[in-house]
């Protein structure tokens, strides 16, 4: 899986890899170290210390709604910086698309989005996958 995502990743040239929590820290902090680049870890609200939150942002899941952090970078901001999200599995997007968001508000560029398996028969986007699902 590891080697899959860092093809993928070395073609896109990004500065941090984000993944949310839970899966999206594993996966994201074994890349970021295959590929010797930052790693952002997103977090439910109030898992980061409060003095470390760049932004707080709510979101709709398929079961409820839900809050997200997105931690402060050390020493620079995220403004002209470029990111590349991953996470395990890839349903409505909902996650990834509001950390797209927030990342893209503090003024960063999100150049992929990577995950290990898509359910295409609930979303329609372009992302990088290893497997796709279709149960229809």
């Amino acid at each position: 899986i590891i080697e899959k995502f860092t093809q993928e990743i070395q073609t896109k040239n990004v500065d941090y890899i984000v993944g949310p929590e839970a899966r999206g820290l594993i996966l994201g902090a074994a890349l970021s170290n295959k590929l010797g680049i930052g790693f952002i870890p997103v977090r439910k609200a109030g898992k980061l210390p409060p003095s470390t939150v760049e932004r707080k942002f709510e979101y709709e899941k398929e079961y409820g709604k839900d809050t997200l952090e997105l931690p402060k970078l050390v020493n620079e901001n995220y403004e002209g910086k470029s990111f590349y999200i991953v996470d395990d599995i890839y349903a409505t997007g909902n996650t990834i698309k509001a950390i797209k968001n927030a990342i893209e508000q503090c003024g960063g560029i999100v150049k992929g989005v990577g995950v290990i398996m898509n359910i295409k028969e609930l979303n329609n986007d372009d992302v990088f996958s290893l497997i796709d699902i279709n149960e229809e």
